[in-house]
């Protein structure tokens, strides 16, 4: 058994296999933080990508671990390390190759400036580690890792859920038209009617999307958004931003949106690359902005029902 063990490698070398990972898919024309909500091998049911104690991956490694079941055809959502597999009694099979995550902290480190002072500067690191999925692992304890309730939800007018959790956040939602955008002059949300999507589910996939703009308003999370109408990389960042918070917010709300690309969604694939490939560390920034986008909205949601979601 080839084992992979649990090093720190340099900053750069982190973001660059990240960044070089998602723009191989980007390349193919695929947007590598939608692809498994249309994977055969996951069936119906999505959601965000579990630890081995059953708490959900959050940020840039949701997005890893996604791309990664896609690409090999794992079913299952559950993912551990070598040592954890083995401190539940199981064991990784012999040949199988791992997967990555990492880990983003911070090390305090002090320096003398100009003056000749000390100051101490935090520094931001990412540690990668490997992990594997509970598929690639025998001998776990029977039933680890199974989701009962992972069936999909029958066919309704309206989700319930989602339309709380949305009513929730107080932002004004306003339905007409053709197009879904978030307007921050009058701080509006401006959407077509539920009954024009495809299906029910992509209509609050798209909903997420805007509130994830809605969430980065100068008054809310102060997300620069003053350059979004004139500078097109700007653009493409804030949307990859709302793009990724949206998905993650879907995981979330147990919603199953076919996930049909958007109009203006072929136009960004290009910015975006040239973004990715201008800036190692874009990706990283992009899933944390989102992730925290999402912590917001869940914050905003009475005590029972955020425990729920």
């Amino acid at each position: 058994m080839k084992q992979t063990t649990q090093k720190s490698v340099g900053r750069p070398d982190v973001y660059a296999r990240i960044t070089d990972i998602v723009i191989a898919e980007l390349e193919k024309g695929v947007r590598p933080w939608v692809q498994p909500w249309g994977a055969a091998h996951l069936g119906t049911h999505v959601s965000r990508p579990l630890r081995f104690n059953g708490e959900p991956y959050s940020g840039i490694n949701v997005l890893l671990l996604w791309s990664e079941a896609a690409n090999r055809g794992f079913g299952s959502s559950t993912w551990m390390t070598f040592r954890q597999a083995l401190e539940l009694g199981g064991n990784v099979r012999k040949g199988e190759t791992g997967s990555m995550v990492v880990y983003a902290n911070r090390i305090k480190k002090t320096e003398t400036d100009g003056n000749g002072e000390d100051v101490e500067r935090d520094i931001p690191f990412l540690k990668a580690y490997t992990v594997f999925n509970l598929e690639q692992i025998d001998g776990l304890p029977e039933g680890y890792g199974s989701n009962p309730g992972a069936a999909r939800r029958g066919p309704v007018e309206r989700l319930q859920h989602a339309d709380a959790f949305f009513r929730e956040t107080g932002a004004v939602i306003r339905h007409g038209g053709d197009k879904a955008f978030y307007a921050p002059g009058p701080d509006i949300i401006q959407m077509p009617t539920i009954e024009v999507f495809r299906d029910v589910e992509s209509y609050y996939a798209t909903l997420a999307h805007e509130q994830i703009h809605w969430a980065g308003a100068a008054h809310r999370l102060n997300r620069d958004l003053s350059r979004y109408a004139k500078d097109r990389s700007e653009r493409a960042r804030e949307e990859l931003i709302a793009e990724l918070g949206a998905v993650f917010l879907a995981a979330d709300l147990g919603i199953v949106p076919e996930m049909e690309p958007r109009s203006d969604h072929a136009s960004y694939l290009a910015s975006w690359l040239a973004v990715l490939k201008n800036d190692k560390r874009f990706i990283v920034q992009a899933a944390a902005q989102a992730q925290r986008s999402v912590a917001y909205l869940h914050d905003l949601q009475p005590e029972p029902q955020r425990d729920a979601a």
